[in-house]
Order: structure tokens, then C-alpha cells, then sequence
């Protein structure tokens, strides 16, 4: 089985421009191609994670991977699956959320000399002459054309603006130039990006006469139809800092029993006919598939020693209620009011929600224990030395804890 065959087989692909083509390419170890990353904040999530998997993969079949950092798009934004205008980002915040990318993409892609590149879009866009590049790149894109893409139409409601208008004509140029530049013959992004995609591979054949390929890969969607990677207190974040290993588990051993087997065989590296065994799993089997979804991921992301404390840390949460294995909130004398705590501020400082609305809905719905002792009065409270010992163990719903501390 060809690299591209295996990508079928995972359920990866969505849509290609030429499908003999790039399996003959990517088969052979013959692609250069590229997949790009705006830096919208200073760490990758799991929006990210299919991205470099899918260049892990290929880069492993012997292909070479451009990880292109949009710099210079950055300043744009990009409208896909967007009804609201990203918000403008200073230079500062760009390169530091540009450094931060760089780190994070090491853990999956070999950048030594020859294997891959990391190139940055502002090395050309941000030094372009406006009336240069309309006389250039213009001509080749109609606007009743761009206007038709599904890239355009969430915001089209709102009211798109001429910002978010060129973000097609800059990522095609980004392409254009990587071709010329770098030989990059192949363009990889999220089906949500198909229309900038042949944006690109049509101005190269425009402007140069050559045929480039594009290629997009399934979004992640859980059996609602929504994008995964995403809960009530935010994205799941690449960075430990943002997301730690134990909750970037807990994630994934959380995931619905109809999509574990989906994510265990678009996103880890198990062999397929390890997985083709898997198919028939139900009932407790699906969370020994859970298990292994959770570890595989944290293994990928965070390392495998973080990867077996977090699974080790898990079970003892479920088994015995470990104090000592659970992740930890801390809490300051500025946070207590007469020498108490009330539930919602607890709940809201502990990080299990992400607002008092939130915490008073699970309280209200009786997901909420403190020490094993539901509270169902959003009025309660809890004096300093609830905190004595080990801390207090609080938890919302089946499987989200925290040992809470007074400091």
C-alpha cells in the first residue's frame, strides 16, 4: 500500500485536483509541497494537529515538507469558516506567535538539513508594491469567481471586507512564489480551504504555464458535524502551558463512542490492520479504544513519559479518586471573602468552567462535588481550612476533577 492509499484508507482525503498525479508524486517521494499556518495565537491546537500529521506522514514516505508561517497573511486574516473579522494583530504579537509555532512544529517534522523548510510569507508579502501586484497578480482572478467560493460566504452575511477580500489572492501568491522559489509543486490545507487552493495552482498555470496539485484533507468533525478540538473553556492547545497533559488527554479519553474509532484511524500512527480490528469493538471496549486514542495523541504531542503519567493519573482518578495524581488549581487569600470561597468563584478560579454562568448551570443541574459531597446551593461557600492537608477535590460532571489548593 502507497502512501497515498493509506491516506484513503484513513478516511483523510476530500478533495484533489488531479488524483493520478499526486498519487503517482507523493507515492514516489516526489513532492515538495506545503501546508500553511497562520500564527492567530502563540500556540498550535488540535486544528492544527491533522496538518502536521498528515506531513509527518508524508515526509516519512519520503516527500519534503514546507511548513509555510504566515507572517505577512497574519496581517490579513483569513474569512474561512469565519461569520466575524479576526482581530488585527500587532508585528510584536506576530513574530512571537511566529517563534512559538517554529518550536511546537519541531516535535513533528525533521527540519535538518535537506528534509523540510519553514519559510515565512512576510519575506515576500510585506515588501510588495500595491500598484506592482495588482498589474501582476490581478488579471488572473475574477471576482464573480471569488465571490461564489464558500470561503466568502459566512462572512458575506456580516459584510465581508476588502481586507479579508485579498486573503485569496495572497495565499495563491504564496504558492506562486513557493513553486518559483523552493520548487514546491503541491498544496495540503483543510477541505475549508479548497477555493484559495486552486486560487493557487490556477495563477501558477496562469503565469508560469505549469500544473501544480492540491490536495485537501477531512476536517475533524465529530457525529454532530462540529469541528473537535474545541471545549467550553476553549481550544485545546499544543502547549502544555495552555493545555496540560493531563487534560490534552483526558480530551481525547473523552470523546464520543461513535467517533473514537474515526480519530484512532485519521490521527495516530497505528498500523491499519491494528485498527481494522478495532472496528468491531463496543461497550467497555470502546473506552480501552479511548485509552489508546488519549495515549497515542499525548504520546505524539507531549512525549511518552508525559503520556503514560497522564494515563496513569487518569485511571487513579476513575479507580480511587487519587488526590495526589490530579491535576492542580491554586487558589490565593485575595480569591476568599471573610475567610470563605463561594462555590461559582471556586469553580470559576479551579478552571473546570470558563465563566460564573457556566458554574452556576452546573451546580443548578447537580454535576458539582466537593470531597465527594454534591452541592446543589449556588450560595455555598467554604471557609480557609477546607484547603488543610492534601487541598479539595472538586468536580464537575463523571471525569473532570481538580485538586484545588489554598497558597
Amino acid at each position: 500500500m502507497g502512501i497515498y492509499e493509506e491516506l484513503q484508507a484513513r478516511g483523510l482525503i476530500a478533495q484533489v485536483t488531479d488524483e493520478d498525479e499526486i498519487r503517482e508524486l507523493i507515492n514516489n517521494g516526489k513532492a515538495t509541497f506545503y501546508i500553511g499556518f497562520d500564527p492567530t495565537a502563540d500556540s498550535l491546537h488540535v486544528g492544527h494537529f491533522m496538518a502536521l500529521c498528515l506531513m509527518k506522514r508524508l515526509q516519512d514516505a519520503g516527500n519534503k515538507p514546507i511548513a509555510l508561517i504566515g507572517g505577512g497573511t497574519g496581517y490579513i486574516g483569513d474569512p474561512s469558516g469565519r461569520t466575524d473579522m479576526r482581530s488585527m494583530m500587532t508585528p510584536e504579537t506576530i513574530q512571537h506567535n511566529c517563534d512559538c509555532f517554529k518550536r511546537q512544529m519541531s516535535k513533528f517534522i525533521d527540519f535538518s538539513e535537506g528534509k523540510a523548510l519553514m519559510v515565512n510569507n512576510a519575506d515576500w508579502l510585506l515588501d510588495l508594491n500595491y500598484i506592482d501586484m495588482l498589474r501582476e497578480i490581478g488579471p488572473h482572478f475574477s471576482v464573480n469567481r471569488m465571490l461564489a467560493a464558500e470561503c466568502y460566504k459566512q462572512r458575506m452575511e456580516k459584510g465581508l471586507t476588502f481586507l479579508e477580500f485579498n486573503y485569496m489572492i495572497m495565499q495563491s501568491f504564496d504558492f506562486y512564489m513557493l513553486y518559483q522559489n523552493y520548487g514546491c509543486n503541491m498544496q495540503f490545507g483543510g477541505d475549508d480551504q479548497w477555493a484559495n487552493m486552486l486560487g493557487g495552482t490556477e495563477l501558477i498555470r496562469r503565469k508560469l504555464g505549469k500544473n501544480a496539485c492540491a490536495m485537501t484533507i477531512t476536517l475533524l468533525l465529530n457525529s454532530e458535524g462540529k469541528k473537535m478540538g474545541k471545549t467550553q473553556n476553549g481550544a485545546v492547545w499544543l502547549d502544555p502551558e495552555k493545555t496540560s497533559p493531563f487534560d490534552f488527554y483526558q480530551y481525547w479519553r473523552n470523546v464520543g463512542d461513535t467517533d473514537v474509532l474515526k480519530c484512532i484511524r485519521m490521527l495516530t500512527f497505528l498500523p491499519l490492520e491494528e485498527i481494522d480490528k478495532m472496528d468491531g469493538w463496543e461497550g467497555a471496549q470502546l473506552n480501552t479504544a479511548k485509552e489508546i486514542l488519549a495515549y497515542e495523541l499525548t504520546k505524539l504531542v507531549h512525549g511518552e513519559e508525559e503520556a503514560r503519567k497522564a494515563q496513569e493519573s487518569a485511571r487513579a482518578l476513575f479507580s480511587q479518586g487519587a488526590a495526589a495524581q490530579m491535576p492542580t488549581a491554586e487558589i490565593t487569600g485575595d480569591d476568599l471573602e471573610d475567610g470563605r470561597i463561594d462555590i461559582l468563584t471556586l469553580l470559576l478560579k479551579s478552571g473546570l468552567v470558563p465563566s460564573k454562568s457556566e458554574a452556576r448551570r452546573a451546580v443548578q443541574q447537580g454535576g458539582v462535588a466537593v470531597d465527594g459531597e454534591k452541592v446543589t446551593d449556588i450560595q455555598e461557600t467554604f471557609p480557609s481550612d477546607a484547603f488543610a492537608g492534601e487541598g479539595m477535590i472538586l468536580k464537575k460532571g463523571k471525569k473532570n476533577f481538580r485538586k484545588v489548593v489554598l497558597k
